[in-house]
């Protein structure tokens, strides 16, 4: 079931070229030291939130390119805390091809106990690369766009927010693992343009 969609704003039609297969984009909010680098230090009064991002194959396009602006977890009676991107960035683009058999740590956080009621992320910009794959790393500050054929990706509201409530406590550990469905996400809208509205599950709390 559907956490969160943003509505399409004109009439369009599924993607069929660049992506016939679901986009899978995992998430995962792990709330102590993850295995991987550059994870946070647990306070005494609370525990670490780590955002992982994860995807599997889709066909055709080389490359997606997207740009997150901001990730952060809502406490309840309170506001969102916000999280640091990996390396200490104001943003951070991943290609999403890349992470078909890896994962990325993209933000994390050191968070005090109690009960979270969303995550938010912040989607600034996207675009669709079919010639070639992007060069370096999965994820970086920047991720230069690769030569040849391109899209860029109209998004209506970039505000995604993964309504699945949480408890943190001093020695919890907690994985959210969500769904971003991009073939039902990302549909062209005419004229080589392509738009996203995103489609997102919670698959498993644990």
């Amino acid at each position: 079931m559907p956490l969160l969609w943003w509505p399409d704003l004109c009439t369009s039609r599924t993607v069929q070229q660049a992506m016939r297969h679901i986009l899978l984009c995992v998430i995962a909010a792990v709330l102590t030291v993850a295995a991987c680098g550059g994870s946070t230090s647990a306070p005494s009064t609370g525990g670490a939130l780590n955002v992982l991002l994860k995807d599997t194959p889709f066909s055709d396009a080389k490359a997606l390119l997207v740009t997150f602006s901001a990730v952060s977890a809502h406490l309840s009676g309170a506001d969102f805390v916000p999280l640091t991107f990996t390396g200490g960035t104001a943003s951070r683009t991943c290609d999403l091809k890349k992470l078909t058999t890896a994962q990325d740590l993209l933000g994390s956080g050191n968070l005090v106990a109690g009960h979270y009621t969303e995550l938010r992320l912040v989607v600034s910009s996207a675009a669709l690369y079919f010639d070639a794959s992007s060069s370096g790393a999965a994820c970086a500050p920047t991720i230069p766009a690769p030569a040849g054929r391109s899209a860029s990706i109209t998004i209506p509201s970039g505000d995604l927010r993964l309504n699945r409530p949480f408890d943190i406590t001093s020695t919890a550990t907690r994985t959210i693992l969500v769904d971003f469905d991009g073939d039902q996400s990302v549909k062209e809208i005419g004229n080589g343009t392509y738009s996203m509205t995103a489609v997102i599950n919670v698959v498993s709390v644990q």
